[in-house]
């Protein structure tokens, strides 16, 4: 099923507003989106952030830590691997399994180009998608 894999190239470690422009990006193609986080404090973050993220706009969203239903929202913000709510697009606030990331269309990737340890995991993860067939891009 995967046929899109883009690479977002960040020069500082401040994700949360590209995170927030993505999904809203996505929300307004009438996308469904997964967006997996590192742990629930990020996730709780990043819920909290999404409110706020853009004055006069709304991005409708949830949290999803495993004691809600999320199957009718359009974004969700979870810290497991997970499509509750059938999404077609996985935003990878940190790097998810090979296995996981199959299971969408378009997979949004992130390449630290801040730190190099983080970088070379990326350049990594790019061969990873080459492998498997799916030519990575990099989003401007």
């Amino acid at each position: 099923m995967l046929k899109t894999v883009e690479f977002i190239r960040l020069t500082r470690p401040e994700r949360a507003r590209v995170l927030c422009d993505l999904a809203h990006e996505f929300y307004l193609q009438k996308e469904r989106v997964v967006l997996v986080v590192q742990d629930d404090n990020q996730a709780v973050s990043l819920d909290q952030f999404m409110w706020v993220w853009k004055k006069g706009s709304f991005l409708p969203h949830a949290y999803d830590n495993g004691s809600v239903e999320s199957y009718d929202e359009p974004v969700v913000i979870m810290a497991r691997e997970d499509n509750p709510n059938g999404a077609r697009v996985l935003i990878q606030g940190r790097p998810c399994s090979s296995e996981f990331v199959r299971q969408f269309r378009h997979v949004i990737d992130f390449a630290e180009m801040f730190d190099e340890g983080l970088r070379e995991q990326a350049r990594e993860r790019f061969r990873q998608y080459r492998e498997i067939g799916v030519e990575p891009r990099m989003r401007q």
